[in-house]
């Protein structure tokens, strides 16, 4: 568990130092386009700027994923079953209690985020609410808990800051040079120039793919470690099994989720088939394909299958006994 922690702190540094020096080179690319005047200039602004997102984005990771999510925050007295499951499992698992919060919409799904336990909240869907039973909502909620535990939120949350203004960044600065007309001297530094110019441009293009690609530095196995520690805390992997099942054979998504915040989520929140918001039929599979090519979850049937093997192998404790946590099953 500590090593999860130690690793999960180091992977934060690496992702916030991989988004700094990714929008330095964003910089750098537009300082190509623009020629002199701008010069090395763009590099350091670049540069100020991702610092100071990335230390906005650490202290106000939460609030971030939970506006773009549209949570609104509950009290105990309108989700009385809800606060009771969380005060329960928080008690056994020896963590302070996260804010919860509710998404309005039919899919069932839930996410956690937050930097650290103390500032952490989890947000789960009104169709999980309707859809699950208190087995099946004490399964999700503890794998949620889980990923707040092993500090795998802020990791996550920190990924979707990066995506998102990596994106922006990159947006802006090809519109400037598309109006602009981009560099004014670049026959100045001769055939050098020209092929700094056309790197300048290829970088710009793909940097949001190269965000992606960072994004996905949040590994899939963070599924199946969730998974394994929420029946740890829970002792019933019958709970979270029989609530995956329900997760796949549901067909609809979260209508405010997107391929930056797909990751936080129990399951991916977006459409990997032919089905739209509420599961009606989409006409193109097209964004289906291209979400498929950029899963961030392992396969639900696969969660579920390690679930069973290491159930009936034992590896999980029945309730009313303590123990160290099980390996990561798969």
């Amino acid at each position: 568990m500590y090593e999860r922690i130690a690793s999960n702190k180091r992977k934060s540094w690496a992702i916030m130092t991989g988004f700094v020096a990714l929008v330095a080179l964003v910089g750098f690319a537009t300082s190509l386009q623009f020629g002199s005047d701008f010069g090395f200039w763009g590099v350091g602004i670049a540069a100020v700027i991702a610092i100071a997102m990335s230390w906005g984005s650490y202290f106000n990771s939460d609030k971030i994923a939970l506006a773009m999510s549209r949570a609104k925050p509950v009290d105990e007295s309108s989700y009385a079953q809800l606060h009771n499951i969380v005060d329960g499992l928080c008690i056994g698992a020896g963590m302070p209690k996260p804010r919860l919060y509710v998404v309005q919409d039919d899919a069932p799904n839930a996410f956690a985020t937050g930097r650290n336990p103390e500032h952490a909240a989890i947000a789960v869907t009104t169709g999980l609410l309707a859809k699950m039973n208190r087995d099946e909502l004490e399964g999700v909620l503890a794998h949620e808990l889980s990923h707040v535990k092993n500090r795998d939120t802020l990791v996550m949350t920190l990924a979707v800051t990066s995506v998102g203004v990596i994106v922006l960044l990159s947006d802006v600065m090809l519109r400037a040079m598309f109006w602009g007309g981009g560099r004014r001297d670049r026959d100045s530094g001769g055939g050098a120039g020209t092929i700094l110019a056309i790197l300048g441009i290829v970088l710009l293009v793909t940097s949001p793919l190269i965000a992606r690609l960072l994004q996905m530095a949040v590994s899939r196995q963070r599924e199946f470690l969730a998974d394994a520690d929420a029946v740890f805390i829970t002792r019933y992997p019958d709970g979270l099994i029989s609530a995956l099942n329900k997760l796949k054979d549901d067909q609809t998504v979260v209508g405010t989720a997107s391929r930056a915040t797909a990751h936080l989520w129990i399951e991916s929140p977006i459409a990997t088939e032919k089905t739209t918001h509420q599961g009606m039929k989409n006409t193109t599979s097209s964004g289906a394909r291209l979400n498929r090519m950029f899963e961030t979850h392992p396969p639900l049937e696969m969660r579920i299958e390690a679930l069973q093997k290491s159930a009936l192998s034992g590896a999980f404790p029945p309730r009313g006994v303590t123990g160290e946590a099980p390996p990561a099953p798969g």
